[in-house]
């Protein structure tokens, strides 16, 4: 077996696999999917995002920018299924991850968060990271142009 074991049972080097919902695409990968991890803990740091839908609702409607980051494993799918629509009709582009749990302690908090509204400034220290984020997005889904 190449996966290594601990004395309590648990695995390291394991992927975890997550239930996703259907709707669940545009997908992010691995690796974008890693930094948008890292540029949301900086975001967080500095005050830069919205989380839970209520604020990231609120937030499109008010002031459309940033980047939605939506998690694909939330259960009941009613409570995100209207963010996309938002989203398009504001010009943003969204992208889900796989888990919502990850993307809560991504953003520090403890609990595990649905979907995260990015809002970096353009003085911003991160701005630079984002943008190649944002890139990324508009590039691998040009139907969000």
């Amino acid at each position: 077996m190449d996966v290594d074991s601990d004395a309590s049972g648990s695995t390291r080097g394991e992927k975890k696999e997550y239930y996703l919902n259907p709707i669940a695409t545009p997908m992010a990968s691995e690796k974008l999917t890693k930094r948008i991890y890292k540029v949301s803990k900086k975001c967080a740091k500095s005050k830069e995002l919205k989380r839970g839908v209520t604020q990231v609702v609120k937030e499109l409607r008010k002031k459309p920018r940033g980047i939605c980051i939506i998690a694909g494993d939330v259960s009941p799918i009613e409570i995100i299924c209207h963010l996309p629509i938002l989203c398009e009709n504001a010009g943003i582009p969204y992208i889900y991850i796989p888990s919502r749990e990850e993307l809560g302690l991504s953003t520090l908090t403890r609990r595990a968060t649905s979907c995260v509204l990015l809002t970096p400034g353009k003085d911003s220290k991160i701005f630079s990271k984002y943008e190649k984020i944002r890139e990324q997005i508009l590039t691998d889904h040009p139907y969000m142009k």
